[in-house]
């Protein structure tokens, strides 16, 4: 797996300040995509063990809110199976940060639906994340007034929560 960039100090993916990390590798091609670069799999550096240990560094200050995983696509195979054991490590090392994670795929058809019929180490990585920012990015339906998502179809989805209760729980914003 590779990852284009490690942002430190990201205030606009998230709730408080963030560390972000952009995965590379994306097969969505989401027409208006502002990070088409990273479609490529192929494209930034290795995500090896000293990558990883800078991450789990730059996200023990008090004021980092959480980790939130971008792309690319976080979500795609090769990409969901080389974040889940630091996903792990992130869980045990920082268990009061949050990680939210954005997805062009859909939390109930694909994830829950497909992927976790697939492969169940899948509930595992959705063990790990407390938001997903779910469905693909929609250039007829961009709204820079939404907050921490880019068009109307996107949602954000308590992860937790909704397998939980069996049903989707939309999270309702800064309170």
């Amino acid at each position: 797996m590779n990852y284009s960039e490690i942002k430190n100090c990201d205030i606009a993916n998230g709730p408080g300040v963030r560390v972000t990390l952009f995965v590379s590798g994306c097969t969505h091609h989401c027409v208006g995509c502002f990070n088409e670069m990273t479609w490529d799999f192929d494209y930034g550096m290795p995500f090896d063990a000293e990558t990883q240990e800078r991450l789990l560094s730059l996200l023990q200050p008090d004021y980092i809110a959480g980790l939130t995983l971008l792309g690319g696509e976080p979500l795609e195979y090769v990409n969901w199976r080389g974040l889940l054991p630091f996903l792990k490590k992130v869980k045990a090392r920082c268990p009061k940060k949050d990680i939210w994670c954005y997805s062009g795929y859909r939390f109930e058809e694909d994830i829950l639906g497909r992927f976790c019929g697939q492969w169940e180490e899948m509930r595992e990585f959705l063990a790990c994340i407390d938001v997903l920012v779910d469905g693909e990015f929609v250039l007829e339906q961009k709204d820079i007034s939404l907050q921490f998502r880019g068009s109307g179809n996107q949602r954000i989805i308590l992860v937790q929560e909704s397998l939980a209760r069996g049903e989707t729980v939309l999270w309702q914003g800064i309170r």
